[in-house]
C-alpha cells in the first residue's frame, strides 16, 4: 500500500507540492487556534488548513506572522489553505470572500483555495447559514460557474492552486468536462468508518490530490453536524484500531493518520493540545502492512460525521 514516503509531500497536478500532514483548524476557537498554529509550526507542520467559515483566520494569521518574525519559517515554507464559503458563490462575491481571507490571514496569496461545498446559499450579511422560517436559504448558482471564477483567481496570482471540497464523483466528472484548470485537490471526509474507495480511485485516476478531514471521525464536532442517530463508538477507541496501534507500539491517532499518508492522501487532524500536535507528526517512521489495511478498511460502514443535513434539499447536495 503506497511506498514509504520520505518526502512527506505530494505533487499536485499543477506542479505544486502539498505536505502530507497538515493542521486542521475547524472548531478551533480563535484563541486556541492561534496557540495551536504556533505549536504546530514549532513541531514541524508546514500545512495549515482553515476556511472563511471557521471564523478564526485573524488569529491563525497572527500565529503565522509571529513565526515568520521569529525567523522560524518564511512564507514560502508554508502551505496555507482556505475555502470559499457557500454564501459567496455569486460571481461578484467570490473575490470578496478571498480578499477577506487574505486580509484576515495577513497574506499576499494562498497556496490552495477550495470551494468549500458545491451548494450555494443566499448571501445575507455575513451569516454563514442564512435562515428564514426555520429553512436554510439556498440559491441555484452552479458550482461550474463558481469554478470559472476560481480559475481567474488563480490566473491573478492570489492563489497558487485551486480545488474543491465535499464534491462527489458525478460532480467532479461534470467539473472536469468543462474546466480549463482541473481541480488540484478534493478535500473530503475519510477514515476507516468511511473508506470511500471509489472516490479515492476516481481522484487518483484523474490526478486529483486528496486531503482527508475528520481522520479520527470528528469526536468533538458541533451539534449541527451530528446526525439524528447516535454515533458509533469512538473510532479512536475501536478495538481494531487499538490492536493495530498496539502491534506497532503507536497511538490509535498515529495509526489513523498513517493510514492516509501511506496511501498518498494528505491529512489534517485538528488538535489544540501541544502534546497531541507533536504526537501527530511521528507518522513517517513506520508502515502499516496489507493485513493492517485490510483490518482497518474492514471497519467501513459508510458513516459520515459531517453531513450538513440542513442543505439536503439542494440539487447539488453531494452526499
Amino acid at each position: 500500500m503506497g511506498e514509504h514516503n520520505n518526502d512527506q509531500t505530494i505533487c499536485l497536478n499543477d506542479g505544486s507540492r502539498m505536505p502530507l500532514l497538515g493542521l486542521g483548524t475547524w472548531k478551533a476557537s480563535a484563541e486556541l487556534g492561534r496557540g495551536a498554529v504556533e505549536a504546530a509550526i514549532a513541531a514541524g507542520y508546514r500545512h495549515i488548513d482553515t476556511a472563511h467559515s471557521y471564523r478564526n483566520e485573524v488569529q491563525l494569521g497572527q500565529a503565522v506572522r509571529a513565526k515568520i518574525k521569529q525567523g522560524i519559517i518564511s512564507r514560502k515554507d508554508m502551505f496555507i489553505v482556505s475555502k470559499l464559503w457557500c454564501t459567496y458563490h455569486a460571481s461578484s462575491d467570490v473575490q470578496l470572500c478571498l480578499s477577506q481571507s487574505l486580509r484576515d490571514l495577513q497574506l499576499e496569496y494562498l497556496d490552495l483555495y477550495l470551494i468549500h461545498f458545491p451548494v450555494a446559499l443566499k448571501r445575507v450579511g455575513d451569516e454563514l447559514f442564512p435562515m428564514k422560517d426555520g429553512k436554510i436559504l439556498t440559491t441555484d448558482i452552479d458550482y461550474v460557474d463558481v469554478w470559472r471564477k476560481m480559475e481567474t483567481l488563480q490566473a491573478s496570482g492570489q492563489v497558487k492552486s485551486i480545488g474543491v471540497s465535499n464534491f462527489n464523483i458525478a460532480q467532479l466528472e461534470r467539473l472536469l468536462s468543462v474546466a480549463k484548470v482541473p481541480p488540484a485537490v478534493n478535500q473530503v471526509e475519510l477514515h476507516p468508518y468511511l473508506v470511500q474507495s471509489d472516490l479515492i480511485r476516481f481522484c487518483k485516476d484523474r490526478n486529483i490530490g486528496l486531503t482527508a478531514y475528520c481522520p479520527f471521525g470528528s469526536p468533538g464536532r458541533p451539534q449541527e453536524y451530528h446526525r439524528g442517530d447516535t454515533d458509533p463508538e469512538n473510532l479512536l477507541e475501536d478495538p481494531v484500531v487499538q490492536s493495530v496501534a498496539k502491534k506497532h507500539k503507536r497511538s490509535p491517532a498515529q495509526v489513523l493518520l498513517r493510514y492516509h499518508i501511506q496511501q498518498g492522501i494528505s491529512v489534517i487532524p485538528k488538535s489544540t493540545k501541544p502534546n497531541h500536535i507533536l504526537e501527530n507528526t511521528k507518522i513517517f517512521d513506520f508502515s502499516l502492512n496489507e493485513e493492517d489495511f485490510r483490518a482497518l478498511q474492514g471497519l467501513d460502514r459508510g458513516w459520515k460525521a459531517c453531513t450538513l443535513d440542513s442543505m439536503k434539499s439542494h440539487p447539488y447536495y453531494p452526499f
